[in-house]
């Protein structure tokens, strides 16, 4: 992989607004994401930081660099941020990453002298990127880079997940697409077989997130195979970031977050 001069890549970023209603982050394991309502995508770039050449902060889904991905987020954004005013960060949070994952991912975006930080699980950032009806139990697959979610929603609350770790980036002769909807497959039986109230989040469809959504094989076979409506959501790989910057807007004004706490962060659910 070619390293990115990050003072090349800083050039180019569009100046920051004097205001600064707040932040939505996607932190993938592949690609980082930020997003500001009336501003749309500020970046899509690798999830990388830099020391002795590239590293890699995030992998499958886990934060294996606290300090790094700090350093990563300074670096894309820190230089942009207004002098005055703090801006409120949510982030889209894997659902399966646990308390480990939110915490590790709220404290480096500490990096951003951050208002509050907020999270939200990625599942329901698509759902909502998607414009979804929630009153109804949902269905959400989000195949990434290197992992796979399969997520039940009710009433816009997670039920139940699974998890696998394989995603587009492992697709090569050793790892076909089969592997891929069959491990999908597996983990929608798997949680309707425990939830069978919800089967018929089965029957209204499947939402498909992530870079796997782009690539129709997927697609056909998990329709062919579950024998129901597989809908990828527009720009299935920014819905997570969309997704969390619409729920920014809503909870920016909510006392929750009006002023900044000095323990843990709510979850937005």
């Amino acid at each position: 992989m070619t390293a990115v001069d990050p003072h090349a890549a800083r050039a180019r970023h569009r100046p920051w607004p004097r205001r600064c209603p707040g932040i939505a982050l996607d932190l993938g394991s592949a690609r980082t994401r930020a997003w500001m309502p009336g501003h749309g995508l500020l970046f899509d770039v690798p999830t990388v930081t830099f020391g002795d050449g590239p590293l890699h902060p995030i992998r499958r889904g886990v934060i294996v660099d606290t300090p790094g991905t700090a350093r990563m987020l300074d670096r894309l954004l820190g230089h942009r941020l207004p002098r005055l005013g703090r801006p409120l960060v949510i982030l889209a949070a894997p659902v399966l990453g646990g308390m480990a994952f939110r915490t590790q991912a709220r404290t480096a975006a500490e990096a951003l002298r951050p208002q509050s930080v907020l999270t939200v699980p990625a599942a329901r950032a698509v759902a909502e990127a998607a414009g979804a009806d929630l009153g109804r139990p949902l269905l959400v697959a989000d195949i990434g880079a290197h992992v796979t979610d399969v997520v039940l929603l009710i009433d816009g609350t997670v039920a139940d997940a699974r998890r696998t770790a394989v995603g587009t980036g492992d697709i090569d002769r050793s790892v076909p697409p089969a592997r891929i909807t069959e491990a999908v497959i597996a983990m929608v039986t798997a949680i309707l077989d425990d939830t069978p109230r919800t089967r018929g989040a089965l029957r209204r469809g499947i939402l498909l997130a992530g870079g796997g959504a782009l690539r129709p094989e997927l697609t056909y076979r998990l329709t062919e195979q579950l024998l129901a409506p597989v809908r990828p959501v527009p720009a299935p790989h920014t819905a997570a970031v969309r997704g969390a910057a619409a729920l920014l807007q809503s909870v920016h004004g909510h006392p929750s977050v009006a002023t900044p706490a000095s323990g843990d962060s709510p979850d937005t659910t």
